[in-house]
């Protein structure tokens, strides 16, 4: 069986027709199709007040193609973005507002309790590990915990994970999370090879989180940990205007150039209104195995003094640990594979300052002005 083409595909799609009444190739909704490797993603990019009369045209174009010999699977990326003054409808839950725009409104997550984003101003920081940790660690103070991995371009959750199997489909659209170590799991590189490029515009990348969150039946848990891509761009913002994020935890190494990105990734969230639940100094130093002796190869105590400059908690430093590397590599987590270490035993204590910040962001936001009436 040959692989599919996007001349094939594209032709599929004339078959579909919008609610214009036109095709669906002939539109310029259809801003991108993508074929690799027998997988075919593609994106309709349309005006938000249009987007549930847009929803029967995704679907349709995603069974057209699925149809189609040498497909593997297909994905359809709907992105309704609102046009610049015009007004958020009125729902429930309340959205983030965007610098110089309406509030979004936030999508909602059944059996979710609360949502963190685990983020960082810049790459190579060591993020992703911090995420899955934390997300151990949550789950031995009793919680029910999922992980999300939101890098879209670099996912690194089945790696660390461990978990290779794409999720099931329920109800012929629904997913079901991938399960492992007691968390829930999902991950765009359940569903790509592991050295396939997603070669993705934005409008792709925004719709595909939205659905990995509203598309999987999660739950019930009470908190979803979201792996986020690094940086301060669409996906970030996205994620704090389209979801009631519960907070942000920041993770940094000490160097200054890696505390100059963490600034600028909580200004960003602060910028959106969510509440910076503390920072992490990850690679805080290193010990070695062999004498014993400290390094601080990346300098130390940089990320705890910018915590503090800026107001926020200092969850812990994490050092820079061989085993914590190796583990990692192999799919098996410091929390899994050695919990009664050193190192696994930071990343709960990390676990529980982050649980309090919650706790005291969530009693923040109850408090209430009286109104008494004599």
């Amino acid at each position: 069986m040959s692989d599919v083409t996007e001349a094939e595909v594209r032709a599929k799609l004339a078959q579909v027709r919008t609610p214009d009444g036109v095709p669906l190739s002939a539109s310029p909704a259809l801003s991108g199709v993508v074929v690799t490797s027998g997988k075919v993603y593609l994106s309709i990019n349309v005006d938000a007040a249009q987007a549930r009369a847009w929803e029967s045209v995704r679907i349709a174009a995603e069974d057209a193609v699925k149809t189609l010999p040498g497909v593997a699977s297909a994905m359809v990326a709907l992105t309704a973005e609102r046009k610049m003054g015009a007004s958020a409808p009125a729902g429930p839950g309340h959205g983030h507002g965007a610098p110089g725009g309406a509030p979004a409104r936030a999508i909602e997550v059944p059996g979710v309790g609360a949502i963190i984003a685990v983020a960082s101003g810049k790459g190579g920081v060591g993020k992703s590990t911090v995420a899955i940790n934390l997300a151990l660690g949550l789950r031995d103070l009793g919680l029910k915990v999922g992980l999300l991995d939101a890098d879209i371009y670099g996912p690194s959750v089945p790696r660390l994970s461990g978990v290779h199997g794409k999720p099931e489909l329920v109800d012929g659209r629904t997913m079901l999370p991938l399960e492992n170590f007691g968390l829930q799991l999902m991950s765009i590189g359940f569903m790509v090879e592991e050295d396939t490029p997603m070669i993705w515009r934005g409008p792709m990348v925004m719709s595909a989180l939205s659905q990995m969150l509203r598309e999987v039946k999660w739950g019930p848990i009470d908190v979803l940990v979201v792996d986020m891509p690094p940086g301060t761009g669409d996906a970030q913002l996205t994620m704090a205007q389209q979801v009631n994020l519960a907070g942000a935890v920041i993770v940094s190494t000490p160097q200054d150039l890696a505390l100059i990105d963490a600034r600028r990734g909580i200004a960003m969230f602060n910028r959106v209104n969510v509440p910076i639940l503390g920072v992490v100094e990850n690679m805080s130093y290193f010990l070695c195995p062999h004498c014993g002796e400290r390094s601080d190869i990346f300098g130390h105590g940089g990320a705890r003094d910018e915590a503090k400059k800026m107001n926020v908690p200092f969850l812990g430093a994490i050092p820079l640990h061989m085993r914590i590397r190796e583990m990692s590599d192999a799919g098996l987590p410091i929390l899994v594979s050695d919990p009664q270490s050193p190192q696994a035993e930071t990343y709960r204590e990390i676990a529980r300052n982050v649980r309090a910040s919650m706790d005291r962001t969530s009693a923040g936001a109850r408090k209430a002005p009286k109104i008494v009436i004599e």
